[in-house]
């Protein structure tokens, strides 16, 4: 149902939540979760969506500020999901206003989201716990404080991370490992690091080679899955995943929403990948959509922004341990 004009407002604002301590990637460490949060009022319904500011933690990264601003006078003038895809290219900025728009129709209709998109009901989800990349040691002592979650992801960087796969492995044994390299391993590395995780029972292996080089995984026995992330954006980039990737993840903020994650999703599962959902780091708003496609495929879901920081949105997802209990419709949906 489309709006007359002058009957939507729209509110964009950056916020910045601290995190508990340092997340560090291989290309980069980041003390703050960086947001924006998209608000469209409409008759006094207002629709909530968030993303990461991907412009304040990685430099290049298309800015999202801008690119909100540049749709808000067809927002207020009634523009809807289904024309958002062609209105704004995908990234973080569309996510926002995608999730926001999902939001404000479930509310206008009095019909949460899971129903409105053909899904089943939200259950209860384990999410993994994610370990910032650090010396073998650091990451030890992280994993033995975290040993009774059921899954942790553990951040590596090329040289050294057979050491930090068997560190972290003995200080949790009990628990289930995913590593993420985030493009930082080698073709040279690899033979080797991927049979240290299959020797450490590790579950998958993301983005081990950087996007667009990452050719020497169709010629590699991969007796651990393998996921693309950062290779696989929307549904156009899963042409070329084809051989040299196992699972795919699939985040928001790189899909341009929950429109596009879901069609990824059912593109992805016809195509023969496997699923994963993942998050950028961020506040309980951003992992409520999520949830609903983390409830598609729940073996793997990396949900776990809101445990990083110091304080969460209010109000927020409820975290039990590592399980997240489905989203309050006060928070979205």
């Amino acid at each position: 149902m489309g709006s007359c004009k002058g009957m939507r407002r729209v509110a964009v604002r950056a916020e910045s939540y601290p995190l508990k301590e340092p997340f560090v990637i291989s290309r980069l460490t980041q003390e703050t979760a960086e947001v924006v949060v998209v608000e469209i009022e409409e008759d006094g319904i207002v629709g909530r969506g968030e993303c990461e500011r991907a412009d304040a933690i990685e430099p290049g990264a298309p800015e999202v500020l801008p690119a909100i601003e540049a749709v808000r006078g067809r927002l207020e003038a009634g523009l809807e999901r289904d024309d958002l895809q062609a209105a704004m290219p995908r990234g973080p900025a569309r996510a926002a206003v995608d999730c926001a728009l999902w939001d404000l129709e479930a509310k206008r209709a009095g019909t949460p989201v899971w129903r409105l998109a053909g899904l089943a009901a939200p259950k209860p989800i384990v999410t993994a716990y994610t370990l910032s990349l650090g010396a073998p040691e650091a990451m030890a002592t992280a994993a033995r404080r975290n040993a009774d979650r059921p899954l942790l992801k553990l951040k590596l960087g090329g040289a050294g991370d057979d050491a930090r796969i068997a560190a972290v492995h003995a200080a949790a044994p009990e628990a289930r490992l995913i590593v993420d390299a985030n493009e930082a391993w080698t073709p040279a590395l690899l033979p080797g690091l991927i049979a240290t995780c299959a020797t450490h029972g590790v579950e998958l292996i993301e983005q081990p080679l950087p996007r667009g080089r990452d050719g020497a995984l169709a010629h590699m026995n991969r007796p651990v899955p393998v996921c693309a992330d950062e290779s696989c954006l929307d549904r156009a980039s899963l042409h070329g995943l084809a051989g040299r990737y196992d699972f795919i993840n699939i985040k928001l903020d790189k899909a341009g929403g929950l429109s596009e994650a879901l069609a990824l999703a059912e593109a992805a599962r016809a195509a023969g990948f496997g699923l994963m959902t993942g998050c950028m780091v961020g506040t309980s708003l951003a992992m409520a959509p999520a949830l609903l496609v983390a409830g598609l495929a729940p073996r793997f879901v990396d949900l776990d922004g809101p445990l990083l920081l110091t304080r969460d949105r209010e109000p927020g997802l409820a975290y039990d341990g590592s399980t997240i209990c489905p989203a309050d419709p006060a928070l979205w949906g």
